[in-house]
């Protein structure tokens, strides 16, 4: 049965916005869509540590900001070469997509910046845009070109994997058109990569060395960001949010004011699903955790 979950009113003040919904089984009863902060660039990339503060990136204004329960938003880091998609590593690194610097970055809990990776057979990278990190902590990251592509070397676009060691990168993919967010069951047994240009999600099976193998079609809708909660269910972003189980079936959707670019889970306990949109960032309260 699919349950819609329809936000029905949000004003520019910060103002909550009721969430109408059959007994889902994944919002918290008498949840809102609520706005945390807003007045930003373009938002994008959430990502929790392990204790619930979530990161994201304005790649509009170059800033990663932090939101934490006893702080609210602040500014993480400045000058980010257009960082895109974040995610923290099991040690508390902030891995860092760097669209305008064309790398991924990793930035350590004393601050100190580490390029991880800016180039395939010594040519540069696209554009990497989002990343998830598998169980015995290599990257996956997507690099797709968005814009001008006068200085664009690499041709096509495609998702790598780095090692854990960060000494080896594999480009996994070499057929998709534009793909853009990736995730992956929290066990590691499949990785799944929105090819935003084809407007597909599809699935895949990663092998000991991080290849990917076993190409299936999840659902015939494109994405831009994405994650799982731990039932396995799929959170996608558009125009809205819709909710797909691990089998394909769409089982909800969450209204939002303005169109999502990303979404994560994160707070205290981790069943705040935050939503990275346009200008503001929201939250809604779930009774499932996620990634």
């Amino acid at each position: 049965m699919t349950i819609r979950l329809t936000c029905l009113a949000m004003l520019f003040a910060p103002t909550i916005a009721v969430i109408q919904a059959q007994n889902s089984g994944l919002i918290a009863p008498g949840a809102k869509v609520e706005r945390v902060a807003s007045g930003f660039g373009f938002l994008e990339g959430p990502a929790a540590d392990a204790d619930g503060n979530l990161y994201f990136s304005d790649v509009a204004y170059e800033r990663i900001h932090r939101w934490s329960p006893a702080t609210g938003v602040t500014v993480f880091r400045e000058r980010t070469g257009r960082a895109n998609g974040l995610r923290v590593d099991f040690d508390g690194t902030l891995l860092v997509c760097e669209m305008g610097n064309r790398q991924v970055t990793a930035i350590d809990l004393d601050g100190r910046l580490t390029v991880l990776a800016d180039r395939y057979e010594d040519q540069r990278f696209n554009s990497p845009n989002d990343l998830w990190v598998d169980p015995k902590g290599g990257i996956y990251f997507s690099d797709p070109r968005y814009g001008a592509t006068d200085d664009q070397e690499i041709n096509g676009h495609h998702v790598y994997y780095l090692s854990a060691d960060h000494e080896t990168l594999l480009r996994v993919t070499d057929d998709l058109v534009q793909p853009n967010g990736i995730i992956g069951t929290p066990d590691g047994s499949r990785v799944y990569v929105a090819d935003h240009g084809a407007g597909r999600i599809w699935t895949y099976r990663p092998e000991a060395d991080g290849s990917l193998a076993d190409k299936r079609l999840f659902i015939s809708q494109g994405a831009d960001g994405m994650t799982m909660d731990e039932r396995g269910n799929l959170y996608l972003t558009g125009q809205d949010i819709t909710i797909f189980d691990s089998i394909g079936q769409q089982i909800g959707s969450i209204g939002v004011p303005e169109p999502p670019a990303n979404v994560a889970f994160g707070g205290p306990d981790g069943t705040t699903l935050f939503i990275t949109a346009r200008t503001s960032l929201y939250r809604v309260e779930m009774l499932v955790t996620g990634q």
